[in-house]
């Protein structure tokens, strides 16, 4: 090892069939600052000791790892770029965007303490997960960020098979850039006048994916709406419960946006009050399975 010690670039390949770097070798590659080791474990530990490091792409086991290496880089500069797979996360081309700090979490238990994450991430996959804590708290309140900003880089969100989940944001931590039963969850307080309608503004949102979440009924209260200027991609499917689509967008422009749906059941049963106007932009997804399919029909008869 010490013929290694001043080794800056370490590339082991996404599909090598290392399993895991033993402890004690990362940390005496001080130099390094390009780790690239795909699927292979590292320590979050020992990662987060290397003090030049410019670019990550690994695996941690669990959300333990995953805060040692943030608790690493506490009061100095993170690394540019970094693609973490954290537990069994498995990168595909189509979870895949071109973004700088990404994580992808599978299989992991989503308990009552916070879990952190960098302050500046771009990119959030989770898949498979279990929200382990009270149902009223929304997912979004389990995590904190590595140093006192908000989720203001966040561009991509993508969630697939999280059981127990019923809010995903409260109103005090929806991501400034993005902007289950409901998404949004939001208390209107009733005035003399009438109900208020809130607003939560999205701006820079240009894809909304809701696949195989079958407890999800809205997207905002019913007293709320969810404005997306730049939102051109949507895909919603295996959402049958889904009956309201609070979203606001701006009027679509021909080749501007393209809407994936499935079951077609569904959307012809959602209330959404542009459905009119984007119903020529619709493709039905042929992917469902037969048996959700079967479920969707007993519940619209």
């Amino acid at each position: 090892m010490e013929n290694l010690v001043s080794l800056e670039y370490l590339n082991l390949g996404y599909f090598n069939t290392i399993k895991e770097i033993p402890n004690g070798i990362l940390s005496r590659l001080c130099c390094l600052c390009d780790l690239i080791v795909g699927k292979t474990l590292i320590s979050g530990k020992e990662v987060g000791e290397l003090k030049k490091l410019e670019n990550l792409e690994g695996r941690f086991e669990d959300w333990d790892n995953l805060n040692m290496y943030l608790q690493g880089f506490h009061g100095r500069e993170k690394p540019r770029q970094c693609t973490i797979s954290v537990g069994d996360f498995e990168w595909d081309e189509y979870s895949w965007n071109e973004v700088g700090k990404v994580i992808g979490v599978g299989g992991c238990k989503i308990h009552t303490y916070k879990i952190m994450l960098p302050p500046d991430i771009e990119e959030l996959d989770i898949d498979s997960c279990d929200l382990h804590c009270s149902e009223e708290y929304p997912l979004f309140s389990r995590f904190s960020l590595s140093s006192p900003v908000s989720f203001s880089a966040l561009k991509f969100l993508e969630m697939c098979g999280c059981r127990n989940m019923k809010k995903l944001f409260s109103p005090n931590c929806v991501p400034l850039n993005l902007q289950l039963e409901e998404i949004i969850a939001s208390k209107v307080e009733q005035e003399e006048k009438g109900i208020v309608t809130l607003e939560f503004r999205l701006p820079r949102l240009w894809e909304l994916k809701l696949w195989d979440l079958p407890e999800l009924k809205r997207i905002c209260s019913v007293d709320a709406l969810l404005v997306c200027d730049s939102l051109v991609q949507i895909s919603i499917v295996n959402c049958v419960k889904l009956k309201r689509m609070g979203l606001n967008l701006p009027p679509p422009a021909p080749d501007s946006v393209s809407i994936l749906i499935g079951p077609k059941e569904w959307w012809e049963s959602v209330e959404w009050d542009a459905k009119p106007l984007l119903e020529p932009f619709v493709t039905e997804f042929y992917g469902i399975r037969q048996q959700d399919q079967t479920e969707h029909s007993s519940s619209v008869n």
